[in-house]
């Protein structure tokens, strides 16, 4: 997906581009991370609509619970689903930094002069 140490950098346009998926593609894990919480306070949580989005939103933002859970399903959900909203943030900024990081480091081991690898 990355270009080789020793491709060219990308050019600016097809560097914003690459942002853009990743930042799509995050979009889409955060979508489906919220629809699993959403679904799980509701139907395991017996949460209104509007109560079981706040709860996942605020778990998955990394704020805390809102309403307070009355089964042992519902908090154990609730349990699992904190633990994979954490995994779910470190991926999510992970591949949102990647194509960063990346280009950074690409332009530190560019060769200079074609000079770069070869052993003296």
């Amino acid at each position: 997906m990355f270009e080789h140490k020793h491709d060219p950098m990308l050019t600016r346009a097809a560097f914003i581009r690459r942002m853009l998926l990743h930042g799509l593609i995050a979009c889409v894990i955060v979508a489906v991370a919220l629809t699993i919480g959403v679904l799980g306070y509701r139907g395991l949580g017996g949460l209104a609509w509007v109560d079981a989005i706040l709860d996942a939103s605020m778990i998955l933002g990394g704020m805390g619970p809102v309403s307070t859970l009355h089964t042992a399903g519902a908090k154990l959900f609730a349990s699992g689903y904190a633990l994979f909203s954490g995994l779910i943030f470190i991926a999510v900024a992970g591949l949102l930094f990647a194509p960063i990081f990346h280009r950074v480091i690409h332009h530190f081991h560019m060769d200079e002069g074609g000079e770069g690898d070869r052993e003296s």
